[in-house]
């Protein structure tokens, strides 16, 4: 153990037992010593969380629970814009096909065959959109941004301007009835 010639750092006027690790060192004349069990005898070092702490807690476990809520509200946001989507692009699909037979008779067969395929076309992008997972699509347009980032920023720049000129719109038309 420790002799009283031991030499201990500033500040400190004794060893408390049990403050060193369990084990076998050497010690200064090279001889084999057998340090403390390595418990702790003193109370004061048993951290108590603080009513901080506590907050803390409490929050991080209520924003996890409120962005699983938000995510799985958004995934069905998804879905449910996933079948109108689908609906929508098939009425188009259905709109341009029966225009094609008009297109045949007025501008020629070349202009009629073009509606048609891109009737096929949509009616494919419909059924493609209606088994659609909402997991899966966000996952394709995650990669599509990360690979046309310069398009998607266009894209959305479109979409805002539009949602934009819709609002202003139902604006105005409000001011106006209320004259």
């Amino acid at each position: 153990m420790v002799t009283e010639k031991t030499k201990l750092p500033e500040g400190t006027d004794q060893i408390v037992p049990g403050a060193s690790t369990t084990g076998n060192m050497t010690d200064t004349t090279g001889t084999t010593a057998t340090t403390g069990s390595g418990t702790t005898t003193s109370q004061s070092e048993v951290v108590q969380p603080t009513a901080k702490d506590k907050a803390v807690a409490k929050i991080k476990e209520g924003q996890k629970k409120v962005a699983t809520e938000a995510a799985g509200k958004a995934r069905g946001m998804v879905g449910d814009g996933l079948v109108k989507s689908s609906e929508a692009v098939g009425n188009i699909a259905k709109l341009v096909s029966d225009t094609a037979s008009g297109l045949d008779e007025n501008l020629g067969a070349e202009y009629g065959d073009y509606a048609r395929k891109a009737a096929s076309y949509l009616d494919d992008t419909s059924r493609k959109l209606a088994t659609k997972d909402p997991d899966e699509l966000i996952d394709d347009t995650r990669e599509f941004v990360r690979k046309s980032p310069g398009v998607a920023l266009a894209g959305a720049a479109i979409v805002g301007f539009a949602i934009a000129r819709l609002i202003q719109s139902g604006l105005d038309a409000e001011k106006t009835s209320d004259r």
